[in-house]
């Protein structure tokens, strides 16, 4: 991959999830292009052989199902896992399910979970 993609892919790391779905917003609008989904048949295995075991998950997303009755506590929560605004994290507090941070270790999915539970938040790891 070149200098020029890789430093693109690290800047885009850095991101906030609004940020990354205005960044989308305007690639669309730009290029006229959709970020949707390409359903693609998928035909029978070449000669019969057997599909490829699957593969163990490597990284993983936090995806929050519920906010609970402490609200406050858990846009804290959510601004110190995400580094969102006050704005941003309490919009993305109240459009659940939302997935507020993807790419994570198993072990930081876990610890960021537990967060959310401690303060009576519903949150899953996918």
């Amino acid at each position: 991959m070149s200098e020029k993609i890789t430093n693109i892919i690290e800047e885009v790391k850095s991101l906030t999830i609004l940020e990354l779905k205005d960044l989308v917003k305007a690639i669309e609008e730009e290029f006229g292009v959709s970020a949707a989904p390409v359903a693609v048949a998928a035909g029978p295995a070449a000669g019969g052989a057997a599909a490829p075991a699957a593969e163990e998950q490597t990284e993983f997303s936090v995806v929050l199902k519920e906010a609970g009755s402490e609200k406050i506590k858990v846009i804290k929560v959510v601004r110190e896992v995400t580094a969102l605004g006050l704005k941003e994290a309490k919009e993305a507090t109240e459009k659940v399910p939302n997935t507020l941070k993807e790419g994570l270790s198993k072990e930081e999915a876990e610890a960021i979970v537990a967060k959310f539970k401690e303060v009576g938040a519903t949150a899953e790891i996918k």
